[in-house]
């Protein structure tokens, strides 16, 4: 008779774990069933699937690295009839991911030296009226047309400009 009792007692415990352990389950599917619910609702299943795609595409962005090229300083060309000497000093920040950080700084001297190449073709008179969004464009062209020319893939995707200095 003890064992009796002591077999339904365990019997019960059971039962009332395993409905404790449903109605959980239940209740925490419920919440993401009524969101796709919602999100299958009226408009219908294409909705859902292009939020679904945007979540996955912004799981799987990584946020974007930066690397700076330091202190490119350019000599710019000289008037005529001009006597004094006419500098340019840059920092580069090289815009980046993760997965092309690496080849991007073991190309940091090859971007330096276009960067110089760029640079130091300006007059003082065109550098002086250029912005900042200028520098940064002519840059770019100028990185792009060096990759095209070797047949290379640019391993970051923009340069800009960090500080920049005419004397």
């Amino acid at each position: 008779m003890k064992n009796m009792k002591l077999i339904i007692a365990f019997v019960l415990a059971l039962v009332v774990g395993g409905a404790i352990a449903g109605g959980a389950v239940w209740y925490m599917s419920k919440d993401k069933g009524d969101e796709h619910a919602e999100e299958t609702g009226a408009k219908g299943g294409k909705e859902a699937k292009k939020k679904s795609a945007k979540k996955e595409e912004k799981k799987s962005e990584e946020p974007p690295k930066y690397l700076t090229v330091d202190k490119v300083v350019i000599m710019l060309k000289r008037q005529p009839g001009d006597t004094l000497s006419h500098y340019l000093s840059a920092d580069l920040v090289i815009s980046t991911d993760a997965k092309r950080e690496k080849e991007t700084k073991e190309n940091l001297p090859m971007l330096r030296s276009v960067a110089v190449r760029t640079l130091s073709n300006l007059p003082m008179a065109t550098a002086q009226v250029m912005t900042i969004d200028q520098f940064a464009s002519e840059l770019n062209k100028a990185f792009d047309e060096a990759y095209d020319n070797e047949g290379r893939e640019k391993p970051f995707n923009e340069v800009m400009i960090g500080k920049l200095i005419i004397e």
